[in-house]
């Protein structure tokens, strides 16, 4: 059972999560690897979203930590009855804004991915992308998710190690900065201001998954929480392939090196 200091803990922690992402929410469709820059982009998406989840035909989704809805709009391109959830109310207004600019229904609204709200086996399926690393408690976290999906619902993480590099990844950085150092290529823009690295840097430090998210790992909870069958799939070619125009060669090819993956997770019929 946890300590009242370890939930105090717990919660500080939670906050500073929840104020990180409402400060990103400003600029965060700048970046390539959140929005989507090209339809090359979107028909990838599109094409892994639809191998491991099926067309939507008007089931619904539950987009966790939508964000400001990129993930949702594509689930909304394939059919799904989209609902979205954030915590971040910056991130909500510009998902709102951003779906009564396309002309659609995709409902957004302030929640916790680690304690929905939401009604038992109500959604078909859940998505989420990047947030899995971020959890404090994934194994509750996890059970929550299971109660919320409908019996042979599934769920799909989108994540990585975001932890840990390779020695292969370590040398394209370096070369990398080397070269931007001598001129011979241009200096890549970074995607957030120091003070948002030294956050983010801070947040990972203390998080479950400090030591980085393994898709080893994850599986493991997931199994743990109840899911079955859980299946991983690490090869994200197509989607770093269609990024990498917009990412810069060498940044392009180090992504394709980091641990990435896709998982489904599957709630037994009754």
């Amino acid at each position: 059972m946890q300590s009242d200091r370890t939930i105090e803990a717990n919660f500080s922690l939670r906050e500073e999560i929840k104020a990180y992402w409402s400060a990103r929410a400003a600029t965060f469709d700048l970046s390539p690897g959140h929005e989507i820059f090209s339809e090359d982009e979107r028909s990838a998406w599109h094409e892994l979203i639809g191998k491991k989840l099926g067309r939507g035909e008007g089931r619904r989704a539950l987009d966790l930590a939508s964000g400001t809805g990129v993930i949702s709009h594509l689930m909304d391109d394939l059919g799904y009855s989209v609902t979205g959830i954030d915590w971040s109310e910056s991130m909500l207004t510009l998902a709102r804004a951003k779906a009564a600019s396309r002309g659609r229904s995709i409902r957004f609204h302030l929640g916790d991915a680690e304690n929905t709200m939401e009604a038992d086996d109500s959604y078909d399926v859940i998505v989420t992308r990047h947030l899995v690393w971020t959890l404090v408690d994934p194994s509750a976290c996890f059970r929550e998710w299971l109660r919320v999906l409908k019996p042979g619902g599934k769920l799909l993480i989108i994540d990585g190690d975001f932890v840990n590099t390779s020695v292969a990844e370590k040398l394209v950085i370096r070369l990398a900065a080397l070269l931007e150092k001598t001129g011979l290529v241009k200096t890549q823009a970074p995607h957030a201001p120091a003070a948002a690295s030294d956050t983010h840097r801070s947040i990972l430090s203390r998080v479950h998954f400090s030591g980085g998210a393994r898709v080893d790992a994850v599986c493991r909870l997931l199994d743990e929480a109840g899911f079955s069958p859980v299946t991983s799939d690490t090869d994200l070619r197509q989607i770093h392939k269609a990024q990498a125009s917009h990412l810069g060669y060498f940044k392009a090819v180090a992504r394709g090196l980091q641990h990435r993956y896709a998982i489904v997770a599957e709630k037994q019929p009754r």
